[in-house]
């Protein structure tokens, strides 16, 4: 069958289904931790942050909230980075798969003091702000309805700016990762999502789109393009 790339695709991913098991999701996790390092998934997000950050000094207090954590990579690797930039760092996580808090303490050590918290983001200590909200490889995951609220939710929590890293949906991508992740062998679930996570993934018009349907001018944010076949969209107030 021909795939459509021209818009969004509504087919389900394995890993939001009911029913996955801990060693299910253990396994999946862990795979995607590798795909996240060898695509470079972290990097926009890092470098985003350092941007976000050039007038802090050492020793300032920084507080960032990763949305949809999943195996916790990206908040370890923000505070590898907050520790040699001098910052003090107030990381907290939330997902709203249950097994996610499981999965991301086992991987983290506890030297690293992260908060991993499980729950819907729109519930999260109401009333709360942080200086950054990061999400990386989760909006795929939303209708362009969830997303549009998303998009106002960070808006109203974030003090000092946010960032959303996801994939960019297009053939060249969908069709490596289908042959990469055989080649590879990782897990089932990681073979059928990963390229349906591309067919659910974006372009820059629909991310102007939402943007605005979100109340966001395309002054206030910038769409940026990332090795490999990455499309991030952030804001710094």
């Amino acid at each position: 069958m021909r795939r459509d790339f021209s818009r969004r695709s509504d087919e389900p991913e394995l890993m939001d289904g009911a029913g996955v098991d801990l060693d299910t999701f253990r396994g999946c996790l862990n795979d995607l931790a590798t795909v996240n390092t060898l695509t470079l998934t972290r990097r926009p997000t890092l470098a985003w942050l350092a941007r976000a950050t050039r007038d802090f000094k050492p020793g300032d207090p920084i507080s960032v909230l990763d949305v949809g954590y999943g195996h916790g990579d990206m908040l370890r690797a923000i505070r590898a980075w907050s520790r040699k930039s001098g910052f003090r760092a107030d990381l907290v996580g939330v997902d709203v798969n249950p097994w996610s808090e499981t999965v991301a303490r086992e991987a983290t050590p506890p030297d690293m003091d992260i908060d991993y918290r499980i729950g819907d983001v729109f519930a999260l200590d109401s009333g709360r702000r942080f200086d950054f909200v990061v999400s990386a490889q989760v909006t795929h995951h939303l209708s362009d309805g969830q997303l549009v609220a998303f998009l106002r939710w960070m808006e109203a929590t974030a003090v000092r700016g946010w960032f959303v890293s996801d994939l960019h949906r297009h053939a060249v991508p969908f069709h490596a990762f289908r042959l990469l992740s055989r080649l590879a062998g990782w897990h089932p679930f990681v073979r059928h999502d990963g390229p349906v996570s591309i067919a659910r993934s974006f372009r820059r018009a629909d991310w102007q789109r939402l943007a605005g349907a979100a109340g966001l001018s395309p002054a206030e944010i910038e769409i940026s393009w990332h090795v490999p076949f990455r499309l991030c969209v952030g804001r710094i107030k």
